[in-house]
């Protein structure tokens, strides 16, 4: 079957309306493509052509001078028509000898009509054949489309989805997978290999990393025209398939290439979940180190393997990344069904760590992942790299737009050697039990201040106590009259004693905000904002929210 989507000026001259037709210039250009037929009487037409039109007109537009007919012809090449045919009669009797030189020097096709036609009924031919061709191509790139969906389904898929696009397509086809060896289909000298390879992965810098779905590129390689697509998924390229075509790249070539990539992008997506399905198999030893189940350094180094050395002196932090329903309630449905959306985003997560110069060891954990985040790159801090990470997550999520669930994210201290990991787990958990109160969705341990030290107090009694002892009668008085003194207290000591900011940020007038502090005063004492007494209270309002995150906020 032809597959090429347009009709070409020599094609149409075979088609029996065109028996009598004369190319009278321009015999050079007969290869040009024809994708419409368009029947034009003026002179005016920059807006009313698109290019690879096929023009008949019967010369009624072209004024008398010579200069006219050469400026007709010129802007017909620079509009990219595919063709002038002039119908001889009335209007325009012979064709100047300016016209064909003209028409010769820019190898356009010129044809007349010597006898008078009927454009309506060459229209309705061409444009039937037309689409009727576009119809079969349609047919045909479906018929395609799922035998490339088949081919990835059985062994050597990846492969045997190349053969079948070079089979269609007469091109050159080069599979180049990150990381890995390229293939060429079919197989070409090992000079022009390296030739072709050295000229692809010069210019492969132009395609965003970030963007494995971006359009297909297009690129000139000596008398051939490359066009390239990568194959990927989770915001990654993992491959690039490239078409070496002795001719301009055709619609239909654009769609083949891109069915194939989408098969190979799909198989590749499968095969990297069956691989973190065993990575995660393989790292279910991280749970136990969390845990401080295993404690010993030969036990680690036999579980890590050759590379133990390298990663026990590198800086890491412990990730804990929670997945939550959109309602805000915990996971809850079967555990086959969280492990499933586990196994997803820990691709995702391992893709983004990665891309980011991090070593992730992940683990599942409930509605969850734990990531021990190995850092590999020493020129710049560990918190730099993660804050890029889960922007580049967050982003990632509202791009694809999921409103299924949200992620809250709690990243523990930098440690070195991996026994002490349970130290930045635990860090990292502390961070999460404060989302309620600071409601952001990723939260650094070091940035939680003096909860950072109220964290390692292991008797939840000592902090009990000293909240009652500084605040217990703004608590008694708010749980017996439902005013809102502690939080009162709260907002005017974060924000350095200003009246005008704590009323702005309690949505109420000063005269209010007054009288509560003026009833703060006289629970607490007059000199409650002395020095060490404030702080004392800053310290009992932080404490009161480790022991009641969901009370207060530190977002008002």
């Amino acid at each position: 079957m032809d597959l090429k989507c347009t009709l070409t000026v020599e094609e149409v001259l075979r088609r029996p309306l065109f028996q009598d037709a004369l190319v009278v210039a321009g015999d050079k250009g007969l290869n040009r493509s024809v994708r419409w037929v368009h029947i034009l009487e003026t002179s005016n037409f920059d807006l009313l052509i698109h290019g690879e039109e096929m023009i008949l007109t019967t010369g009624i537009a072209f004024q008398s001078n010579l200069s006219s007919f050469v400026s007709y012809i010129e802007k017909l090449v620079h509009q990219n028509a595919s063709c002038l045919c002039i119908e001889l009669g009335t209007h325009f009797n012979s064709v100047p000898e300016e016209m064909i030189e003209a028409a010769n020097r820019y190898r356009f096709p010129l044809i007349i009509f010597p006898h008078t036609v009927r454009f309506v009924d060459i229209t309705q031919d061409l444009h039937s054949l037309i689409i009727n061709k576009h119809h079969e191509i349609l047919k045909d790139l479906e018929r395609i489309s799922r035998e490339f969906h088949r081919l990835t389904l059985s062994s050597n898929g990846v492969t045997n989805v190349l053969k079948l696009l070079h089979s269609s397509t007469l091109a050159q086809v080069i599979y180049l997978p990150v990381k890995k060896q390229a293939q060429f289909v079919p197989a070409l000298p090992a000079h022009e290999q390296k030739k072709m390879m050295k000229f692809i992965s010069d210019r492969l810098e132009e395609i965003p990393e970030n963007h494995p779905n971006a359009e297909t590129y297009q690129w000139k390689y000596e008398n051939n025209t490359m066009i390239v697509q990568p194959a990927g998924a989770l915001g990654k390229p993992w491959a690039y398939v490239v078409m070496v075509l002795d001719q301009e790249p055709e619609q239909y070539d654009y769609l083949i290439l891109d069915s194939a990539t989408l098969s190979i992008s799909q198989d590749l997506l499968r095969n990297r979940y069956i691989e973190e399905r065993k990575l995660y198999t393989e790292n279910l030893w991280i749970d136990d180190l969390i845990h401080l189940r295993i404690k010993d350094e030969e036990e680690i180094k036999s579980l890590v393997g050759s590379g133990f050395k390298k990663l026990n002196e590198a800086s890491y932090r412990v990730c804990l990344i929670e997945f939550y329903r959109s309602d805000e309630h915990r996971w809850n449905e079967a555990k086959e069904g969280a492990d499933s959306v586990g196994i997803h985003l820990s691709m995702v997560i391992r893709s983004i760590f990665e891309q980011h110069s991090f070593l992730p060891l992940i683990t599942l954990k409930k509605n969850g992942l734990v990531v021990v985040a190995i850092d590999l790159n020493t020129k710049r801090s560990s918190k730099t790299g993660l804050s890029k990470v889960f922007q580049t997550l967050q982003q990632l999520s509202k791009d694809e737009q999921n409103e299924h669930f949200r992620l809250l994210i709690g990243i523990g201290g930098s440690y070195v050697k991996l026994h002490n990991a349970y130290l930045s787990y635990r860090e990292a958990m502390n961070a999460l039990e404060l989302y309620p109160c600071f409601e952001d969705n990723v939260l650094f341990f070091e940035d939680l201040g003096v909860f950072q030290l109220l964290f390692n107090l292991g008797d939840k009694k000592v902090l009990q106590s000293f909240v009652d002892s500084y605040l217990g009668p703004l608590i008694e008085h708010d749980q017996s009259k439902g005013s809102e003194l502690l939080r009162t207290l709260k907002v005017y000591l974060d924000h350095d004693g200003s009246k005008q900011i704590a009323a702005q940020k309690l949505f109420i007038v000063r005269q209010s905000l007054y009288y509560r502090l003026e009833k703060i005063m006289e629970l607490l004492g007059a000199d409650f904002m002395n020095p060490e007494i404030r702080l004392a209270l800053q310290v009992a309002l932080r404490a009161y929210q480790i022991l009641n995150p969901d009370k207060l906020t530190n977002r008002e």
